[in-house]
């Protein structure tokens, strides 16, 4: 699968170089049109959310996870290691309370704790939903950017952030959800194409009918609403970059390309699955988290296949594989851990994070101004 920059799409490269000079960026604070993605669970740590900001682009913290306490706390670490502008993003919507029926789900994770040496696994009523009082802790520490995903936040939500001056950046799988994010009064949209990692964002109809390209979608929600777009999916480098920008994104959110740097909190052997990929070997899955996410197939996954239409929604199914996750994690089990990838993962790089920004914006820069370069490759180990 080629990226976004690959030879046959059709740049406009006066209109990419247009796009660098605009007043979101400007608006922001930032100096280069590259945003790091938030990054649940901890590879975004305050240490590459500050690399990046320090570098000229937007670092993002995963606030989604987090208690308030820890939110805050990690918000204060960032600060004290950048004085640039950071985002912070949290979960809005997509939280079920009920659980279904686990027994087909316990029974899977049964036989995995018992490979693993955990206990027996089990399962807890679902607490509240953590989103008003993790906002709280956003509207209290003003950072420059709120992002979120999953739905919309409340109307006195949004206007909270706005009165605040914080720039608020909702997520879109469709143009069809870019519109309604326009009507909610964001001031900027993600665009997350059929190419992301992770969770996928969609909160309209089934997320299988939201698989949009990240540049079709860019262009549509653009034409559609006449707000800055930020593209998210595919892009790897500054060629992946340019083409984004002249889909009409005003910058881009990566989070494949970021997760081998090390600032990242990425698992070792998480980063050593993402080097090792050498072709698009991912999927779309709910076996870990009860929600639509793209992540490399192993084998949890293949496991789950027989009773995919029994996994408990998020964050039930979230909570109840973690322990699995936690204790693949330290043992350096892929099998049993998400993956989260996008699907040009083969082409991510093992650079730090600061010197990952300065290479994508002289690759955007040769791209800008048709000097054929090579592509910095560091695949690491």
């Amino acid at each position: 699968m080629p990226g976004l920059g690959e030879p046959g799409r059709a740049l406009s490269l006066t209109a990419a170089k247009e796009m660098i000079d605009n007043s979101f960026l400007r608006h922001l604070g930032i100096e280069h049109p590259v945003i790091a993605a938030p990054m649940g669970g901890g590879p975004s740590t305050p240490a590459l959310v500050a690399a990046v900001s320090n570098a000229g682009g937007m670092g993002s913290v995963a606030g989604a996870y987090l208690a308030p306490a820890q939110l805050a706390e990690e918000m204060r670490r960032v600060r004290a290691a950048t004085e640039r502008p950071f985002a912070v993003n949290l979960f809005a919507g997509g939280y079920h309370p009920e659980i279904g029926d686990p027994a087909p789900m316990l029974a899977l994770l049964r036989s995995v704790h018992a490979e693993l040496g955990l206990p027996e696994p089990s399962i807890s009523p679902v607490p509240p939903d953590p989103f008003p009082a993790q906002l709280q802790v956003v509207l209290d520490a003003r950072p420059a950017a709120f992002s979120f995903t999953f739905g919309i936040p409340p109307a006195d939500a949004l206007r909270a952030l706005r009165e605040r001056g914080i720039v608020v950046m909702g997520t879109a799988t469709t143009v069809e959800e870019g519109t309604l994010l326009a009507a909610a009064g964001v001031d900027a949209i993600v665009a997350q194409g059929a190419e992301a990692g992770a969770h996928r964002g969609t909160f309209t109809g089934d997320f299988e009918r939201a698989m949009v390209p990240t540049l079709e979608l860019t262009a549509g929600i653009t034409a559609a609403t006449r707000l800055p777009v930020v593209a998210s999916g595919g892009v790897m480098d500054g060629r992946d970059l340019a083409a984004a920008l002249a889909a009409g994104a005003v910058a881009v959110q990566m989070g494949t390309a970021f997760l081998p740097c090390p600032e990242s909190g990425a698992a070792e052997v998480y980063k050593r699955a993402i080097l090792a990929a050498t072709e698009d070997r991912t999927v779309i899955t709910r076996a870990f988290s009860g929600r639509p996410a793209r992540g490399i197939e192993n084998a949890f996954i293949r496991r789950a296949e027989p009773v995919r239409g029994a996994i408990p929604p998020f964050p039930a199914q979230n909570t109840l594989t973690r322990p699995m996750r936690a204790a693949a994690a330290e043992r350096g089990e892929p099998g049993y851990l998400s993956l989260w990838a996008g699907t040009e993962a083969h082409r991510a790089r093992a650079l730090p994070a600061a010197e990952l920004v300065r290479v994508l914006v002289e690759e955007l820069r040769a791209a800008q101004s048709g000097v054929p370069v090579g592509r910095q490759d560091e695949r690491g180990e």
